[in-house]
């Protein structure tokens, strides 16, 4: 995919930090963003009329994508609204809340990202892409431990990864890319404010291992990138590196 100009683009997610960052630059490079929210409807109007008063196209849709009718209404309204789907974006993610049972981490990390590539392959066209956004802690979980407090939701995520990308050979036959984006801890993020406050000085520590922690609109830029970069199916993109990572991991 050249360009996103015209074309419509889901991000699960989307009313706040990362994903509402990459819905407003996706939007600026001419595509029809639709911004999916789970409870905060102010929130998500904000990011659309953001949008909308710079000349962009968008819709906000609430949605929780664990819930399969909710779920199926977020991509009838990118149908409705815009006439079919080219992108989806898998930012949403959690798992760090206590009051939505111990499940929920699976549950939204793993379950929901692969039922929502099943809805949007029904949409997705040939030369369609699915983006699936997560973290240095969580694709490295397997050869490098994290913090306690992360661990559950670094598996579910780890989790969610392998079972897309278990699916690329089915997605080739349809003509239809994965595209798997990690970053480390991301600088103003609910999680990172989370771990922090669990364990006071994780983010210095992060940020002294890897000299640099990407901004919520850094890494939403390099998301951006990954919609229409030319890569192969399946491509791991390691934003700003994952030095410590790799070494710790024996690659």
């Amino acid at each position: 995919m050249s360009s996103v100009a015209g074309k419509t683009v889901i991000i699960t997610g989307s009313s706040r930090g990362v994903g509402a960052d990459t819905a407003k630059i996706l939007a600026g490079e001419g595509a029809n963003v639709v911004i999916n929210f789970r409870q905060k409807a102010p929130r998500a109007n904000k990011v659309v009329k953001e949008i909308t008063e710079a000349g962009g196209r968008a819709v906000a849709v609430q949605a929780d994508i664990t819930d399969p009718e909710s779920r199926a209404n977020l991509f009838q309204a990118a149908t409705d609204e815009f006439g079919g789907l080219d992108v989806l974006v898998l930012n949403a993610s959690g798992g760090m809340e206590t009051d939505l049972g111990e499940d929920y981490a699976l549950k939204l990390n793993r379950d929901a990202q692969n039922d929502a590539l099943t809805d949007a392959l029904e949409l997705l066209p040939r030369g369609g892409r699915v983006v699936f956004v997560t973290s240095h802690q969580a694709h490295f979980i397997n050869q490098v431990e994290t913090m306690p407090e992360y661990d559950a939701v670094a598996r579910s995520k780890r989790a969610g990864e392998d079972t897309l990308t278990a699916r690329v050979p089915e997605l080739a036959e349809k003509g239809v890319d994965l595209v798997v984006v990690s970053a480390d801890m991301i600088e103003g993020t609910v999680t990172a404010t989370l771990l922090n406050r669990a364990r006071p000085g994780a983010l210095d520590e992060r940020r002294k291992a890897a000299g640099k922690l990407y901004t919520v609109n850094e890494f939403a830029q390099e998301i951006a990138k990954m919609v229409t970069a030319d890569v192969e199916n399946g491509h791991v993109e390691l934003v700003g590196g994952a030095e410590d990572f790799l070494a710790k991991a024996g690659k």
